[in-house]
């Protein structure tokens, strides 16, 4: 039965069901672990094994810089990454809503086979569902990935102490501001890209350079404030930041000066944070400005013995103590 529209019986695990999986979905992500069709697949390890999940029910769908495929693969090896291990093998969930269209899963799915290919990891296996029309918004979309972590690399919080330099790879509050534009038909002439991204060679190659790097992690949901808030409570230290180094690029400034919003609470796709000595920083820098994801790495800021507080140093020289947000600004960003 042929059709340009996902039915119910697609999620059945009839005909239809098998007929989506062998010829759309398996041609698409062409994988040999996959293809074998079985309810679980073998992965070869011999280091430490970590792993992650994410769920993405971001809106809409595509937007400028990436789609939810692209954001599905990005922020789960991200994730991965941000431990220092090498994303291994990734599965894939889909929960896709009677009537979508086919011709719109299968870019998501090309979307998303060309961002494992880019991050190199394997889908290996997954799961499709559908339910009915109303019952969800299009399609939704859950990842888990598995990494290997070598023996000699210790990425957390615990690490970091004062002294050491924070820094970003790169402009911050994109990918929300993306969101927001994407949405908002009062916004016609706001030209912003997502950053989504996956980040795995380019922290991959910093810890080949710099392995006294300490800490890692994605600003996601709740943006660089709520990220280093959350590091700094688990390492017992506080973070000064400098707001004149803070990169954010002039279209974001205008979205967030219209709209009220500030950039360090906004979600991030393709950016990291990085903890690193003070010494060491400067070559860290050099390291991260070589790779397309991370050219315009900065220094924003130093670990202070300030018990769990996050201050912004404005670039008037004032001084002022950033909170953890309420919740996100903007609903369903990722």
């Amino acid at each position: 039965m042929k059709t340009d529209r996902i039915l119910v019986t697609h999620g059945g695990g009839g005909a239809l069901t098998r007929e989506l999986i062998e010829e759309t979905i398996a041609p698409i992500f062409n994988s040999e672990l996959l293809n074998k069709f079985e309810d679980s697949s073998l992965i070869p390890a011999t280091d430490r094994l970590v792993m992650t999940t994410d769920s993405h029910v971001v809106k809409p769908l595509f937007f400028p810089g990436g789609d939810i495929g692209r954001l599905s693969i990005s922020g789960t090896v991200n994730d991965i990454a941000t431990s220092g291990a090498r994303p291994l093998a990734i599965s894939v969930g889909l929960i896709i809503e009677e009537g979508f269209s086919l011709e719109d899963l299968k870019i998501i799915l090309k979307s998303m086979k060309d961002t494992a290919d880019e991050a190199e990891v394997h889908i290996i296996t997954g799961d499709t569902k559908v339910v009915e029309r109303g019952k969800a918004d299009g399609i939704y979309i859950n990842t888990s990935a598995v990494g290997l972590l070598p023996e000699d690399i210790h990425l957390r919080p615990a690490n970091i102490e004062p002294g050491d330099a924070v820094l970003i790879t790169g402009p911050i509050g994109n990918h929300e501001a993306a969101i927001i534009a994407a949405r908002n038909e009062l916004l016609p002439d706001v030209k912003i890209s997502s950053d989504c991204a996956p980040l795995g060679g380019l922290i991959k190659k910093l810890i080949d350079e710099v392995p006294e790097v300490k800490c890692a992690r994605d600003p996601t949901r709740g943006g660089v404030a709520a990220t280093l808030i959350e590091i700094i409570e688990s390492s017992g230290f506080g973070v000064e930041l400098d707001e004149k180094e803070i990169p954010v690029d002039d279209d974001v400034k205008s979205l967030c000066d219209i709209l009220g919003m500030d950039p360090l609470l906004m979600a991030n796709e393709g950016k990291m944070l990085i903890f690193v000595p003070e010494d060491r920083s400067n070559r860290a820098l050099e390291v991260m400005r070589k790779d397309k994801y991370g050219k315009n790495s900065r220094k924003i800021g130093f670990v202070t013995d300030n018990k769990k507080r996050l201050v912004l140093r404005t670039i008037y020289g004032a001084k002022r103590i950033i909170t953890m947000p309420m919740g996100s600004q903007l609903p369903r960003i990722c």
